[in-house]
């Protein structure tokens, strides 16, 4: 806030042309700096925390972005892959099945082997997206914990950061903790 009021007052001060709203830029410059120099040594500490949990969290946002995108990709690659598997299984079967009606003395145990194979290769190919679908989603859920987990722990250093004035040996904990 202070920042913002010296950017406001002092470095970007309201103007009509060569005419200012009567405001003594040093002398709010000058308070402003006496007021960052009374502020206790846990507030400026405090605000580095704040600075360094903020940079964490976005530091653990990009990073779960990332995964979230390469999950969705390799997620994706795997469906494609048991499709492009599907329907050769489903092409392989229809061969199978042309072949087999082709041999008239075996006319009709070949429709029959032939619809179990094209059968069997759906099924199978149903098994495999499912399986691709069940794989992504448990990868993803795993994503959201480790996201839920690290803005527990966000929120959990804001809530320090909110207690009264800590005692040295809270503030001990608090370096020690930023650290880990």
């Amino acid at each position: 806030m202070l920042e913002q009021l010296h950017q406001i007052a002092v470095e970007h001060p309201k103007h009509v042309g060569p005419i200012y709203w009567r405001i003594n830029t040093d002398e709010i410059a000058m308070q402003i700096a006496k007021v960052r120099a009374s502020l206790p040594q846990e507030v400026k500490q405090a605000a580095s925390v704040t600075r360094e949990s903020e940079r964490i969290v976005e530091s653990a946002r990009e990073d779960a972005q990332l995964v979230m995108d390469n999950a969705k990709k390799e997620a994706e690659n795997i469906v494609i892959q048991a499709r492009k598997d599907a329907e050769l299984l489903v092409e392989q079967a229809k061969l199978e099945q042309q072949r087999l009606v082709a041999e008239s003395e075996i006319l009709k145990l070949s429709k029959s082997q032939a619809e179990q194979i094209r059968n069997d290769a759906e099924r199978e190919a149903t098994q495999m997206r499912r399986g691709a679908e069940d794989y992504s989603y448990k990868l993803l859920t795993h994503i959201e914990n480790v996201i839920h987990k690290s803005l527990a722990a966000v929120e959990k250093g804001k809530d320090e950061l909110q207690q009264p004035e800590p005692t040295p040996v809270a503030i001990a904990e608090i370096r020690e903790k930023v650290r880990v």
